[in-house]
């Protein structure tokens, strides 16, 4: 399987890696579901505030810059202000009536007073939503994880979080399809799903990238417990299925279809981890960042991207810098970026769509 994988991203991709130098923009990490192996949600009492102030997310968003990240990656927990009255108030003190509302505004504020360009996370989405967040982002991001229905049942890990109902999910990449947004998504491997799940999910998101044609890429991304979750003991998946994992997402999505794994998920120390990764048919690394800690997975640290670079050179790949969207939707004529976030995104391209060095 690794062996036909690797062959089909060879005949598309080539020996060339990507990823996405980016910054971490935590805008709020209260949310209104309740998943078994979530830490990156909080409460009201375990913050100083609900959302990062203007103010913060410039200032945060400047130090990336500097440090030569192109991607403003945008994160945020699921509708908080349906939960919680501090959000709520949070929000209408400053005039907004909800977290997407407030995020397009902090998108374009990156976008006016920085050279980066936003990717945002924040849930399932409304056909409107997603048309204003379009306006003020290079591309957009929901995590499938899985279609299975057994995992939002009776003690599965998505019981206390109606946002993860796969049809739900599924709705939202939908639409981005009929809104021509490029579109990130991708798979949770280790927890609790069975392999055939696994593949029944590779199989929705491949139907709807051949019928939109959006899905810029898709991650495969394994479980870690963490503690004072109530997951914390549960059992994460070996390499071997997460190798497993990828060779099938890459014989099922096809060879044009960008592939990752997440770098600081994996033995970023070890060469053998990233031969065997890049053997099953990956082609990028995602986003990486010199400025800030992975707030979803902090436990995990980025690795250094100058030791990735010769990491990669020593396997005969030639790691490149990417933006939040991939070159082949940057030279699309259909829709797929506002006219202004595409003219900027051209004149800091190479002629391969890749960020200029």
């Amino acid at each position: 399987m690794c062996a036909i994988a690797s062959k089909m991203r060879d005949r598309s991709k080539g020996h060339t890696v990507s990823f996405s130098p980016k910054v971490f923009l935590p805008l709020t990490q209260l949310c209104r579901d309740f998943c078994g192996y979530c830490a990156y949600r909080q409460t009201p009492r375990q913050v100083r505030q609900p959302y990062m102030s203007p103010e913060e997310v410039l200032e945060t968003a400047r130090v990336g810059e500097n440090l030569g990240c192109k991607e403003a990656l945008f994160v945020l927990g699921e509708r908080p202000e349906e939960r919680y009255f501090e959000a709520r108030h949070w929000l209408r003190d400053r005039g907004y009536e909800s977290s997407i509302e407030y995020l397009c505004q902090m998108c374009a504020l990156v976008i006016r007073e920085t050279s980066l360009y936003p990717h945002s996370n924040p849930g399932t989405l409304t056909y409107r939503e997603l048309q204003a967040l379009k306006e003020v982002n290079a591309s957009l991001g929901l995590m499938l994880e899985n279609t299975s229905l057994r995992l939002c049942g009776p003690r599965g890990p998505h019981e206390w979080a109606p946002s993860k109902h796969p049809h739900k999910r599924m709705e939202t990449l939908r639409l981005a399809g009929e809104l021509k947004i490029p579109f990130t998504t991708g798979v949770l491997v280790g927890i609790g799903e069975t392999a055939a799940e696994l593949v029944e999910s590779f199989e929705a998101i491949r139907n709807l990238q051949e019928e939109y044609g959006h899905i810029q890429e898709v991650i495969v991304q394994n479980f870690r417990p963490k503690p004072d979750t109530p997951m914390e003991h549960a059992v994460e998946a070996t390499e071997a299925e997460t190798l497993r994992t990828v060779a099938v997402a890459r014989i099922i999505l096809g060879d044009k279809m960008n592939i990752q794994v997440p770098p600081n998920l994996f033995a970023t120390g070890n060469s053998r981890s990233y031969r065997v990764f890049l053997n099953a048919g990956i082609n990028d690394l995602g986003g990486i960042s010199p400025a800030t800690i992975d707030y979803v997975n902090p436990e995990a640290p980025w690795p250094r991207i100058a030791f990735l670079k010769e990491e990669m050179k020593a396997l005969g790949y030639e790691l490149r810098p990417r933006f939040p969207v991939y070159p082949e939707y940057l030279f699309k004529e259909s829709g797929y970026l506002c006219t202004t976030l595409r003219n900027r995104l051209i004149a800091d391209a190479d002629k391969e769509g890749y960020v200029r060095q």
